[in-house]
């Protein structure tokens, strides 16, 4: 891969996946496809502002409520919520109880339902509950899930049955360079969690097995539901995975603590 399709990837990645300002360019078949290669790379960005800011928490001695909110806030600062907005229109298509057909063009509708804002909230609330009860050492480790769970939604749309033969995630799998990005997305994960087991065994066999699991149920339940996965469905997956992922790390901090 010459360094110039590197760079163009990189940049077309954060184009698509955040709000953070890129160079300007025609976009080629070329570029595309290997922009999710990259992907991780905008949950890497996160982590280091989130380590960045409990940093300036710490040294300014801010208290736990700023504290916390401001560090929800950074993700959806960086990506302008766009997974958050997947996450919300998928929580209203499985609110609806119609048929599949039905629920693939609820994701298509712009109007926000009620169901959604409650579970907008409830994922808020419990995310921010387990992040607040963190320790130092899990929040090290929480840093790197924004990472680890771009990988996996990342590896998701190149391999797993698309729902449509429109839309993002199908025009991204098209594109994409299927066999190299699966093989850097789940090498790039795989190294995130061996990090994180030589950091904790425990909290990072839990985050593992998240991992594992969570993807697996993924499948299966796009399958039956959508009969396969959409962009949307992609940015629920994605905040389904990060919120998991920090509950795990704060049951870990208790169960270590037992123990």
């Amino acid at each position: 891969m010459k360094i110039t399709t590197v760079l163009k990837s990189v940049t077309v990645a954060f184009s698509m996946y955040s709000r953070i300002p890129m160079p300007r360019f025609r976009w080629e078949t070329e570029d595309m496809r290997y922009h999710l290669c990259f992907f991780p790379w905008v949950g890497g960005v996160i982590g280091i502002l989130e380590y960045l800011w409990f940093l300036g928490v710490a040294r300014f001695e801010i208290g736990p409520a700023a504290a916390t909110l401001i560090a929800l806030s950074v993700p959806i600062l960086v990506t302008g919520g766009f997974h958050l907005d997947g996450f919300m229109d998928t929580c209203d298509a499985l609110s609806s109880w119609r048929t599949r057909e039905e629920r693939l063009k609820i994701l298509s509708d712009p109007h926000i339902g009620a169901f959604s804002v409650i579970r907008l909230a409830l994922f808020g609330l419990l995310y921010g509950a387990a992040l607040s009860e963190l320790t130092a050492e899990s929040r090290i480790l929480w840093m790197g899930t924004f990472f680890l769970a771009r990988c996996l939604s990342g590896y998701t749309v190149v391999t797993f049955p698309k729902a449509k033969q429109t839309g993002l995630a199908r025009t991204e799998s098209d594109t994409a360079a299927r066999r190299i990005a699966s093989i850097l997305l789940l090498l790039q994960g795989g190294i995130c969690i061996a990090w994180m087991l030589w950091r904790s065994p425990a909290a990072g066999g839990i985050v593992l097995a998240i991992a594992l699991l969570g993807t697996l149920h993924y499948r299966r339940f796009s399958g039956t539901k959508f009969g396969g996965i959409t962009g949307d469905l992609a940015g629920w997956f994605l905040c389904r995975m990060e919120l998991a992922m920090v509950l795990g790390l704060w049951a870990a901090g208790i169960l270590t603590g037992i123990f």
